[in-house]
Order: structure tokens, then sequence, then C-alpha cells
């Protein structure tokens, strides 16, 4: 009888567990490469960063910058909602060099409450705190929650629509 050599034996065994090894590694690679829960995932996220930050711009406004800031608002928007900007932009922009305010938000937290990636709809709720300076006086903080409906357009997501969240049993 002959005797196995143990430094092959080793060799076959080592090479037999690398090839399971990488069949495995390569198996779950492309899973989840093609799992439809992953893209939807990536969706939901993108829906949210753009959400965030179109509810951050449409509550920071510099009366020293208006066409900027305006600007920046009609960018972050589509549908019924960038149309009600654009139309009353002229008389917004009056009353703001008359109250020659300074407001800036800042995202607290939000979350994407519905998705639709099919039909390129989202819905995030966000809590967002807007300091607001007069040209006299002390600053003044309000923390708003707000529900911001959201479109898929060529360029991306944009707020389609927002409104104050309902609070407590509305």
């Amino acid at each position: 009888m002959e005797r196995l050599d143990p430094v092959r034996v080793t060799a076959i065994v080592v090479t037999l567990v690398a090839a399971m090894a990488a069949a495995w590694f390569g198996w779950s690679w492309y899973g989840a490469k093609h799992d439809d829960s992953l893209a939807y995932s990536a969706a939901r996220d993108e829906a949210l960063q753009s959400g965030e930050q179109a509810i951050q711009n449409l509550n920071t406004l510099d009366y020293r910058s208006l066409d900027k800031s305006l600007q920046t608002w009609v960018d972050s928007s589509t549908g019924d909602l960038q149309r009600d900007i654009t139309q009353g932009r002229a008389g917004f922009e009056q009353k703001m060099r008359e109250a020659q305010t300074v407001s800036t938000a800042k995202v607290l937290e939000g979350a994407v409450t519905e998705l639709d990636d099919r039909s390129g709809k989202a819905r995030v709720i966000v809590a967002v705190e807007v300091t607001v300076t007069p040209p006299k006086g002390d600053s003044v903080v309000k923390r708003n929650r707000l529900i911001g409906e959201l479109t898929r357009t060529r360029a991306g997501w944009k707020l389609s629509a927002v409104a104050p969240a309902p609070v407590g049993n509305a």
C-alpha cells in the first residue's frame, strides 16, 4: 500500500476549499448585484437626500441675495409648486426687501414615508430648524415638521408639494 504525500493532500484540500469559497462569494455577489431591493434602497436614499435638501432650500432665504435664493427655490421644485414660486416671485421679493430678514434652515431628521419608484413619486417627512434673523432684535428659532411630495424629473428628485405635518391625532 502506497502512502499518500501529506503536502499533496494538503494542496488538494486547500484548492478545493478555495474553489468552493470563490464559487460561494461569486454567487453571493451576483445575487446582491441583481437584487431589486438594492436598487429600491438606492432610489429611497436618493429621494430622501433630495427631499431633505429641497426642504432646507425652501426654508432658507436672504433678502440681500433674493435672486440667488429664489432661483434655488425654483431649481429645487417642480410642477405646481414651482409654478407658484415663479408666479408669486415679484410680490414675495417686495415683501422680503421690506422685511429685511434672513432665514437659515437646518434639517434635523428626515425619512421616506412612501416611494413608488416606477411612477417616480415619493413622500418624505422632515424635521427642520429655521432661524429667522430680523434687521433689529434677536433671532427666532422655529422647529417644523414638513411633509414633502417629490417627483422624479430628468434632473433628479424635485419637490412638487410641501405642507406642515399633522400633529397629534390629526
